[in-house]
C-alpha cells in the first residue's frame, strides 16, 4: 500500500490524496492502491474506501482503469493543432487548411448581415436547417432524425458526451487519436478507452473489447481519419455496425471534419436502428477555422438534449454565422472552389509520398490535410535531425493512446510546400532515417 495516504473517513482519505497529488508526491498514471488494500491498511470499512475513491474521480483526480486499477489522472495539456508560437523553423505540423483555399467570405457578408435576430428565435437559422437537412440525409440511414448547430466539431462533441456521460464513463477512442478529442475527454473527466485503427478503420476487435468494459460512446471518424488518413471501408463499416447491434443505447459519434473536400465516399458506423447517434460535420476545414460553425445530425432525444445545452439567450451559435455559412455552400463558385482544394490536398499528399517512396522511406497518401509516416526508425530522432535542417514536423507520439505503436510514425503537413521545398524536405527525411540508422528501401 501507498503508506502516505491517511484518514479514517472519507473526506481524510480525499483530503490526503489530493494533498499527495499538490506536492508531487502522486505523479499522474502513479497507481493507487486497490479498495481492498487500502481500507486494510487503513483499517477502515470496505465502503469507506469505495466513497473516497468514488469522490477522487468525481473531482478528476483519478480515474480507474478497469484491470488496470485506479491511477492518478493525467491533467497536463493535450498538445493542441495549429502553428507553433516563436518558432523560427519552417512548420510542417500544424495540421491546417492552405489559407489561399479558403473562400473569401466578404461578399457573401453583405446579404446575411440584413436580419435581425432577437432572443427566443430557434437554435439553428431556418435557411441553413433546410439546406443542412438535404445534406445529411444524402448519408444517414436513420430516418428519425433532427438537426442543431454547435461553435464547430470539437463543441459538439463535448455537448454530446456531456448531455450523455457522467465523470469516469468510458468513451471509446480511435488510438491513434484527433488531439481535439483527446482533450475533450481528459477535461470532461471520461475515461479514454483506445479502438486500434488499421487500414480499414477502427478494428472490430477494438471495438468489441472497448465495449466489453463497458463504454458508453463511442467517437469515430468515418472518413479522413485524424492523423491517419484512412477512411472506413464497406466491409469494415458493415462489420461494425454488427457490433454495435447489440449495443443500441450507446451513443455513437461519428465526426465527419472533412465532410466537402472528402475524396472517399461517406460510410457510416450508424446503423438504421441504432437509437443514440449524432453526425458533426464542421465547416472549419473549408470554409476556415474561424468559421466556428458545425451542424449535428442526431436522433431526437439526443438532438433534444443538445439543443437544452445551446439555449437561445445563452450559448446559441450566431445566426449570422449559420447565414454567412449558408451564403458560401449554397453559391456555386465557392463550390466549386472547395472542390479545387479538396484536389489539391489529395495532390500534394500523393506528390509527396511518392517523393518519399522514391528515397527509400515508402508511404501511402491517405485522405485529409496530412500525411502519416512510417519510420524505421524512433520517429523522435528523425524530428530532431530535421530541426536541425529547420523543419519542424511532429511525432505519432502525440496521437497515441498506447495500444498501438506511434513512436516510429510523423504526421506531416506538407501540402502548402512548393515543389522545391517538397523536394528538400523528403531529401532531408530520407537523410535523417539514414543518420539514425534506418534501412532505405527501395521501390
Amino acid at each position: 500500500m501507498t503508506p502516505e495516504i491517511t484518514g479514517r473517513t472519507a473526506a481524510e482519505i480525499v483530503a490526503s490524496v489530493r494533498e499527495l497529488i499538490e506536492r508531487g508526491s502522486l505523479r499522474p498514471g502513479d497507481a493507487l492502491p486497490s479498495v481492498r488494500t487500502l481500507a486494510d491498511g487503513l483499517g477502515v470499512n470496505r465502503n469507506t474506501a469505495v466513497a473516497a475513491y468514488r469522490q477522487l474521480t468525481q473531482a478528476g483526480l483519478v480515474m480507474t482503469l478497469g484491470r488496470g486499477g485506479t491511477r492518478v489522472a493525467d491533467r497536463s495539456p493535450v498538445a493542441q493543432e495549429g502553428f507553433a508560437p516563436d518558432s523560427v523553423l519552417r512548420d510542417v505540423a500544424t495540421g491546417n487548411p492552405d489559407p489561399d483555399l479558403i473562400p473569401d467570405p466578404s461578399t457573401a457578408l453583405a446579404g446575411a448581415a440584413g436580419h435581425r435576430v432577437l432572443y427566443g428565435e430557434p437554435v439553428i437559422d431556418p435557411g441553413l436547417e433546410r439546406w443542412a437537412d438535404a445534406w445529411m440525409r444524402a448519408d444517414l440511414a436513420p430516418a428519425d432524425m433532427r438537426l442543431t448547430v454547435t461553435s464547430g466539431a470539437g463543441d459538439a462533441v463535448e455537448r454530446l458526451l456531456a448531455q450523455a456521460l457522467v465523470r469516469d464513463d468510458g468513451v471509446a477512442l480511435e488510438d491513434p487519436c484527433f488531439l481535439t478529442s483527446i482533450h475533450t475527454v481528459r477535461v470532461g473527466g471520461y475515461r479514454a478507452v483506445p479502438v486500434p485503427v488499421d487500414d480499414e478503420g477502427m478494428t472490430v476487435a477494438g471495438l468489441r473489447a472497448a465495449l466489453a468494459q463497458g463504454v458508453r460512446a463511442v467517437v469515430s471518424t468515418p472518413r479522413a481519419q485524424n492523423p491517419t488518413g484512412v477512411s472506413l471501408s464497406e466491409r469494415r463499416a458493415r462489420e461494425l455496425r454488427a457490433v454495435l447491434r447489440d449495443h443500441p443505447f450507446v451513443l455513437v459519434i461519428e465526426d465527419d471534419h472533412f465532410s466537402m473536400l472528402s475524396r472517399a465516399p461517406f460510410r457510416s458506423l450508424i446503423g438504421p436502428d441504432h437509437r443514440r447517434w449524432a453526425l458533426v460535420r464542421s465547416v472549419s476545414k473549408f470554409l476556415g477555422p474561424d468559421m466556428c460553425l458545425a451542424v449535428t445530425a442526431s436522433d431526437p432525444d439526443t438532438a433534444e438534449r443538445l439543443a437544452m445545452r445551446l439555449t437561445p439567450g445563452t450559448t446559441w451559435v450566431s445566426h449570422l454565422l449559420q447565414r454567412l455559412a449558408l451564403a458560401l455552400v449554397t453559391d456555386p463558385a465557392v463550390t466549386a472552389g472547395i472542390a479545387r482544394a479538396g484536389a489539391h490536398y489529395a495532390d500534394r499528399n500523393r506528390v509527396f509520398a511518392e517523393l518519399l517512396s522514391e528515397r527509400g522511406v515508402p508511404a501511402t497518401a491517405g485522405d485529409g490535410l496530412n500525411l502519416w509516416v512510417a519510420l524505421p526508425v524512433p520517429a523522435r530522432e528523425v524530428s530532431d535531425r530535421l530541426m536541425r535542417r529547420g523543419w519542424l514536423a511532429r511525432t505519432g507520439d502525440e496521437f497515441s493512446l498506447g495500444t498501438v505503436p506511434a513512436s516510429h510514425r510523423l504526421r506531416l503537413t506538407v501540402h502548402d510546400l512548393d515543389d522545391a521545398e517538397a523536394e528538400r524536405l523528403a531529401a532531408d527525411i530520407t537523410t535523417a532515417v539514414a543518420a539514425a540508422g534506418g534501412e532505405l528501401r527501395s521501390v
